[in-house]
């Protein structure tokens, strides 16, 4: 604590100092309460007087204080003002408490806000930032009724929408084919010069510069042409992007090379970037961008960068986080009634890095890479495969397998057919065991598969006819035996990557019978004003459904990507209700999951009849760094930094692992401050005072799962029982 001493005794600065003569002048109250208070007790208690007879004007608000376990009822009965009554009183009772802070490598970040005005108002001290001040400058605003949340109209989200193009803009697909024959000819160049070698991608003699041009349109469609061709280096990504990146830039990624973090991009992909822009597609890349070019940031944390979800961390035999045993680092568990299954294929791998992969802790120690050669399954897999499916078969509440990576489908057909046909054969086992247990312990039989893959965005090259036939086949046959959701869940983060190819991708998934839903990660670029919203547009366009909105994992290695979840509770309460779908049509939605033929064509038709400009299905939320997704917490402190703690409750309307009970609740310190945040978006050439009411978003609830991701009931009552389990 003496280094937090030190910190106390530093001067705040001259910027500082004026934002917090407006805070005073605007609250002189607050300005009393602190200059009479000779000690930090007086100044607490002082301030907590004044706040509390707010807090009994309104019942529900009082209740809500009080109560650990707060309901979406009461949830929404707090008025704006509420917010801030809450929060202040919140900061207050957890003055002083420390928490390790892995932005800081497990060094303890101490709340203590009323300390901090109370040394800076008295003493000019206390080593408070800038941002600290705007944001509490903003919370008296909001308390005293001077800062008020006025929506956005209509009118002005499908104005924000309509700043962002879309792949499938015919604009934008003009822009796509200059990038392809940008990339196509260099690439010929260097086969040509022996720069890059292939087998299977090289040219004959006797070919001339057209036949090869055309020989490099054909494998342009080859999804392994991309693999072979993927850039994995600097130098290569910047030559492939016409040299257009900035020094600085460079120096980072050459940053990256040297502390061993990998680049994998495809040309493909690399087609989606623009090197010059015209004005209506200026800034409408920069979230696929952030996906391709490091920051600062995670150079510097590469190496010592820690698992951010504990469950994750799993020994075969011992019980995770969450209490689960498991066989082996290919089954990660969360849930009593799913497991995620990871093969020993190419499907380890992805089809591009994501510059803030959720994995990239596995990166640095060598775990994950992109030697597709040394990925391909050894000999035993097939052996092992059956055997770790027991997992499934002899659980008591398992019924959903979600079949993942990496990315799933950078298996070959070969060996995902294989994997579908085993995990169909499980299925039926598991049946067949329930034959012989009595009616009250039956145990969950398999109703759910789904495929996890970023490839519709990343390589659509890869969803064949082919592959269609395996899906669909697949579906045909373990229909039969009760399975009834077949989802492939994918990962598109821009409704700039949704592109003619994507499309078409979706169409072939879409007639295997299989739903398609989408799980998008709100880095700083996805959420700016509309794009979101234009996303799940131009999504529901194609027959996708969204499925979540999670905020960015990990800690500052990923601060250059992180969205504050204030933003993600301002875009659920602001822009996503745009589409909010009328409560006697849950039923028509829960069918899609089993039509997906017809899901583009119903979700249509609900739109118009609605007039939505798209279906708002999906949930935000946060993957916690202890067990389960929630976006049900209260903002209880603030470093000096201005970077806020939350504490988080688990989500309750789903099934948890009991361990839950005893783990009480979840603090998470932000790895930037709002104004930080703010600032960025600046950067990015955002209006921030579009974004003013973000400093009120304090408090969060998870919202409700739409029915259609529901599971299906059974016709017998599953035993309670649970199984792998040990707390």
């Amino acid at each position: 604590m003496n280094s937090i001493k030190t910190l106390d005794s530093i001067a705040i600065t001259v910027h500082a100092h004026r934002i917090l003569r407006k805070l005073l002048d605007e609250n002189p109250i607050l300005e009393k309460i602190m200059r009479n208070a000779a000690t930090l007790d007086e100044a607490l208690q002082g301030t907590r007087n004044w706040i509390l007879p707010r807090l009994h004007q309104n019942p529900a608000a009082e209740k809500f204080y009080y109560n650990t376990n707060n309901t979406s009822g009461l949830y929404k009965k707090l008025k704006w003002s509420d917010y801030a009554v809450i929060r202040i009183l919140d900061y207050i009772d957890h003055a002083g408490e420390a928490y390790p802070d892995q932005n800081i490598h497990g060094e303890l970040a101490v709340t203590d806000p009323i300390k901090m005005l109370w040394l800076a108002i008295n003493f000019g001290i206390g080593g408070a930032k800038p941002g600290f001040f705007i944001d509490m400058l903003q919370l008296f605003r909001q308390f005293n009724g001077s800062y008020r949340r006025i929506p956005p109209k209509e009118t002005t989200v499908i104005h924000w929408m309509n700043k962002y193009p879309s792949g499938i803009d015919e604009k934008v697909i003009q822009l796509r084919k200059e990038n392809k024959e940008r990339i196509i000819r260099l690439l010929m160049k260097k086969i040509d010069e022996k720069e890059i070698t292939s087998t299977k991608y090289s040219f004959s003699e006797e070919m001339g510069d057209a036949e090869k041009r055309e020989k490099m349109e054909e494998w342009w469609n080859d999804h392994h042409f991309h693999l072979r061709f993927a850039v994995r280096s600097p130098e290569m990504l910047n030559e492939m992007l016409d040299f257009s990146l900035d020094p600085d830039t460079m120096k980072i990624l050459y940053a990256a090379r040297d502390k061993g973090i990998p680049f994998f991009v495809n040309p493909y992909y690399l087609s989606l970037l623009n090197i010059h822009t015209p004005e209506f597609a200026v800034g409408a890349d920069l979230a696929i961008r952030c996906y391709v070019v490091y920051s600062q940031q995670l150079v510097d944390e590469f190496g010592q960068i820690v698992a951010w979800e504990k469950e994750d961390k799993t020994e075969p035999g011992k019980p995770n986080a969450a209490g689960w045993i498991l066989p082996s680092h290919n089954i990660h568990r969360r849930y009593p009634e799913v497991a995620i299954f990871i093969p020993d294929t190419v499907g380890r791998a992805c089809g591009g890095l994501c510059a803030s992969c959720q994995r990239m802790y596995d990166f640095q120690r060598g775990r994950l890479n992109f030697n597709l050669e040394k990925l391909k399954p050894e000999k035993s897999w097939k052996e092992r495969l059956p055997e770790l499916l027991n997992y499934f078969r002899y659980d008591s509440q398992l019924r959903d397998i979600l079949l993942t990576g990496g990315d799933a489908l950078m298996s070959s057909d070969k060996n995902l057919e294989h994997m579908l046909d085993e995990i169909y054969n499980m299925a039926v086992k598991k049946k067949e065991d329930n034959l012989e247990r009595p009616d009250s312990g039956k145990y969950a039989e398999m109703v759910r598969v789904r495929i996890g893959t970023r490839l519709p965005a990343y390589l659509p090259q890869r969803i064949t006819p082919a592959l269609g036939k395996i899906l669909s086949e697949f579906k045909q046959k373990a229909s039969k035996i009760g399975i009834k959701q077949f989802v492939i869940q994918t990962h598109i983060e821009s409704p700039m990557e949704v592109t003619p190819e994507t499309r078409r991708a979706v169409q072939v998934l879409l007639n295997s019978g299989w739903a398609v839903t989408n799980q998008l990660v709100f880095t700083a670029a996805a959420s700016r004003r509309g794009h979101t919203a234009k996303l799940r547009q131009v999504l529901n366009d194609i027959g996708v459904l969204t499925y979540y909105t999670f905020t960015v994992k990990g800690f500052k290695e990923n601060s250059a990507t992180f969205s504050p979840n204030a933003r993600a509770v301002q875009e659920a309460k602001e822009e996503k209700e745009l589409g909010k779908i009328p409560e006697k049509e849950h039923a028509l939605m829960e069918s899609l999951m089993h039509d997906s033929k017809k899901i583009k064509e119903k979700t249509a038709r609900l739109r118009n009849a609605y007039n939505l400009p798209f279906l708002a299905t999906d949930r935000n939320i946060l993957n916690l760094p202890g067990v389960g997704k929630s976006l049900t917490f209260r903002t209880i402190g603030i470093t000096r930094y201005g970077r806020r703690i939350l504490q988080f409750e688990h989500d309750r309307t789903r099934n948890h692992s009991p361990i839950i009970n005893k783990m009480g609740k979840v603090i998470i310190i932000e790895s930037k401050s709002i104004e930080e945040f703010l600032d960025q978006l600046e950067e990015m050439g955002e209006d921030r005072t579009e974004y003013k009411s973000i400093y009120g978003y304090s408090i969060g609830q998870t919202e409700p799962r739409m029915p259609m991701y529901e599971y299906p009931s059974y016709e017998f009552e599953v035993a309670k029982e649970l199984t792998n389990l040990e707390i």
